[in-house]
């Protein structure tokens, strides 16, 4: 599972012209489920990004998680970011999971954090539109390959 957490002031998603999504103070965060990704995947990258500080506290020092700043995730689906761009010009998308199992595990991960933060999403296999002030800018990539998952 890749995600790209995008620190933000402000981020909106539309689908045909109608907000799917709308945040202030946040992350965005783009989710690539990728083939053989399963729930321990989405619970390790949901539980980094939750505990991940990327807020600046009083003393201007990057000390503070989304919790701690009452911040808010605009979550979108993007199978592109399990591309293969080692061959050619034309990226590669087999190393992405089935949609079925994607959009499963999508749903899984916003469900697992929205019990402790507003959680917004854009719609799974949609044309989005999606507009962010990103603050910062603060732009983490994570890997769940990275990270130590027990299965």
């Amino acid at each position: 599972m890749k995600a790209v957490i995008q620190r933000c002031a402000r981020a909106c998603v539309t689908v045909n012209g109608e907000v799917t999504g709308k945040i202030d103070k946040g992350f965005v965060v783009l989710l690539g489920v990728e083939q053989g990704d399963e729930i321990p995947h989405a619970d390790a990258v949901a539980d980094k990004i939750y505990s991940m500080r990327i807020f600046c506290d009083e003393n201007g020092k990057i000390n503070l998680s989304l919790g701690d700043v009452g911040g808010s995730l605009l979550v979108i689906s993007n199978f592109t970011l399990c591309a293969d761009c080692s061959h050619g010009n034309r990226p590669y998308f087999g190393e992405a999971a089935d949609p079925e199992k994607a959009e499963q595990l999508y749903n899984y991960f916003c469900d697992r954090l929205s019990g402790k933060l507003n959680v917004q999403k854009g719609v799974f296999g949609a044309d989005m539109k999606l507009e962010l002030l990103n603050d910062g800018p603060v732009t983490i990539v994570l890997d769940s390959r990275d990270l130590k998952i027990k299965i």
